[in-house]
């Protein structure tokens, strides 16, 4: 004798019934895609390119730094490199700059070298336009190129800009 209503029993869910993924299934491979796209974005990060771009943030925030100085103080300033024999173990030199202005004078890691493009040194001021003025920076096989037009600060040349040396 029956003691249910008819359609009151439960379903029985089979497995093969069932269709789409367990929220477990999405998440472990949502979080498998995840640390496979750091690892790919970790391994594609070139160590060399990334400290030359430092070095050349750095440098060009140091000329723009020395610039705003010779302007305030109506002096002239000239961004020297130094030679490979210097006692004092400097890499560039702030030339003009008042005594109590110092700013750093080495690279931040070893390897990096700068060639000053058309000149012996860059010009820093103190007139508001200065001529257009461009170096670049040497870490093994990598170069980095910054530029000035002599009214914006230096900055990376675009891919185009980096015909000369």
């Amino acid at each position: 004798m029956r003691m249910s209503a008819p359609g009151s029993e439960p379903r029985r869910w089979s497995r093969a019934r069932a269709a789409g993924f367990t929220l477990i299934e999405v998440m472990l491979v949502m979080a498998i895609i995840a640390i496979g796209t750091a690892l790919v974005s970790l391994a594609l990060r070139d160590g060399t390119q990334s400290r030359l771009d430092e070095e050349g943030e750095r440098l060009s925030a140091l000329l723009e730094s020395a610039r705003t100085e010779a302007r305030a103080s109506g002096i002239t300033v000239r961004w020297v490199l130094a030679d490979a024999n210097t006692s004092d173990g400097s890499h560039f030199k702030f030339v003009g700059l008042p005594a109590g202005a110092e700013l750093p004078t080495r690279w931040l890691g070893e390897g990096i070298s700068a060639e000053i493009v058309g000149a012996r040194w860059l010009l820093l001021g103190p007139e508001p336009v200065l001529p257009a003025q461009r170096l670049v920076l040497h870490l093994d096989d990598r170069r980095l190129v910054l530029a000035s037009d002599g009214l914006a600060p230096f900055s990376p040349a675009l891919a185009g800009d980096n015909a000369t040396p």
